[in-house]
């Protein structure tokens, strides 16, 4: 998937996050639960207490000063009313019945005198009438309200699975999930039945603010410390990448810490043996090739001697074509074999400088070469190899194309430089295989008519000795267009 990270360290924070976000919402619906059973529980002996209260109160006065009492006793939270009969009952669920039950009990021992209570738990959120004004419109009701409310809280309420007039976690608080009003009906002396609403408040349901804000510091400290410690985990394995580029362009470099976990320990000790094994490979390779070059000059030498002995003119000729042949493939093949030699001291380079140069060649040998350099920085590399890889890509495009246009440009991290020529091109099934040494697409073994064949195979072996690469392709309107990448 595209909008996942690419990089190790942000696929595990990744992770991290989404199991922190789980954790964070599991710990808040648990939270909440806990909160709104405590909330109700307090809001419910509050009120059974305070219900106890007025009953005595009133049924302890005459019926005629009972109703002067009635608007000191309302408050915004509650309704008190006076009614000849008792109220319809409501539909009460089977839980909700259990807890009408419960709370009948609780308050059968605060009125051990009265024998008929009623109690009854309703869903409605309709206002209190006869009260003093809408409890659920109060100040900080409505401060809650438009904290928690609006598409947040709707957002929210839908993510949990809540409806408006539900709490958001009601399959998890039990039967006063949805309870919006408790009604107490009791029986006074002379017959005027008692009832007494009490709105249960909207905070027992709504999500608190300040709960949330403290879930949401808790989940962002807790990335940001699992950020530092993924970063410091990782950060062996970074080393290892450099590492890795640094061999790639000199052999000679130093080598990977062994610190980190165990198995990027493991891993570092593995890479530093294998640059070791490397490093000899390569140094045994170079006095080999160096033997074999000091070798082979002596019996050359002695055959190119004997050939002037000959009497028979033409042979003489034959023979002597022969060895500058066989000397000119022995050295090229020396050539080709040392294209990765880093033995040569790496240095800030004038690219721009040496392509001028490169050019003026070109042209004293009456090829026409235009160059178009935008190099400006200097570039760090083996400057002996880098010259004999332009030198030649130059002279392949000058061979062939007679015409050739230069371009260099300093991309993204690296230099891009392009050698397009005017000549016939390429077969596109063979642009692979010319790099292969010895290959000539033209047929015959003479060296002035197709070379040698390991021009452009030395070349891409400087090119990959500095970590970049050479690709060849045909151009629409004919030509080939070489493009040498070197990354800084």
């Amino acid at each position: 998937m595209r909008l996942l990270p690419r990089s190790l360290p942000g696929r595990v924070i990744l992770v991290l996050s989404l199991i922190l976000i789980c954790a964070q919402l599991l710990s808040g619906l648990l939270l909440l639960r806990d909160r709104g059973q405590i909330l109700f529980r307090s809001v419910q002996e509050e009120f059974l207490l305070r219900s106890a209260g007025m009953v005595r109160i009133l049924d302890s006065v005459p019926e005629a000063e009972r109703r002067l009492l009635l608007p000191v006793l309302n408050t915004p939270q509650s309704r008190i009313r006076l009614l000849p009969q008792p109220s319809r009952a409501a539909t009460m669920k089977p839980d909700q019945q259990d807890l009408s039950r419960r709370i009948e009990a609780r308050l059968a021992k605060l009125l051990p005198r009265y024998r008929d209570i009623r109690v009854e738990l309703e869903r409605s959120e309709r206002p209190l009438e006869g009260a003093h004004g809408d409890p659920g419109s109060g100040p900080m009701q409505r401060r809650h309200g438009e904290m928690m409310g609006g598409k947040m809280g709707e957002m929210m309420g839908k993510m949990m699975g809540g409806n408006r007039g539900q709490p958001p976690w009601g399959f998890m608080h039990g039967a006063g999930s949805s309870i919006r009003m408790i009604r107490i009906q009791v029986p006074l002396k002379n017959g005027p039945w008692l009832v007494i609403e009490r709105r249960v408040p909207e905070q027992i349901y709504n999500w608190p603010g300040q709960l949330l804000l403290t879930l949401g510091i808790v989940l962002l400290a807790a990335i940001a410390v699992a950020y530092i410690l993924v970063r410091w985990v990782v950060r062996p394995l970074k080393n290892l990448r450099l590492a890795s580029e640094r061999l790639g362009k000199d052999i000679h470099s130093d080598p990977v810490p062994v610190d980190g976990p165990l198995e990027v320990a493991q891993t570092a000790r593995a890479f530093n043996t294998m640059q070791q094994r490397l490093r000899r490979y390569i140094e045994d390779r170079g006095r080999i090739l160096a033997a074999v070059s000091h070798d082979l000059k002596t019996p050359l030498t002695r055959l190119r001697l004997r050939s002037e002995l000959l009497e028979d003119s033409q042979l003489r000729l034959k023979l002597q074509r022969d060895l500058d042949d066989m000397e000119t493939m022995v050295l090229a093949t020396l050539d080709f074999m040392r294209g990765t030699d880093s033995r040569e001291a790496t240095q800030e380079i004038d690219l721009g400088a040496m392509l001028e140069s490169l050019q003026g060649d070109a042209e004293e040998q009456g090829a026409q070469v235009h160059l178009d350099n935008h190099i400006r920085k200097p570039f760090n590399g083996r400057p002996v190899a880098l010259k004999r890889c332009l030198g030649n890509l130059v002279d392949n495009a000058v061979k062939y194309g007679q015409s050739v246009t230069l371009a260099a440009e300093e991309g993204d991290g690296e230099v891009v430089i392009t050698m397009t020529d005017q000549g016939p091109g390429i077969p596109e099934q063979e642009l692979q295989r010319v790099f292969e040494p010895f290959y000539r697409l033209e047929g015959s073994r003479s060296r002035n008519t197709g070379g040698t064949g390991l021009g452009l195979g030395i070349a891409r072996n400087i090119a990959r000795a500095h970590g970049g690469d050479i690709h060849l392709e045909n151009q629409p309107g004919g030509g080939l267009r070489a493009i040498l990448n070197l990354p800084r």
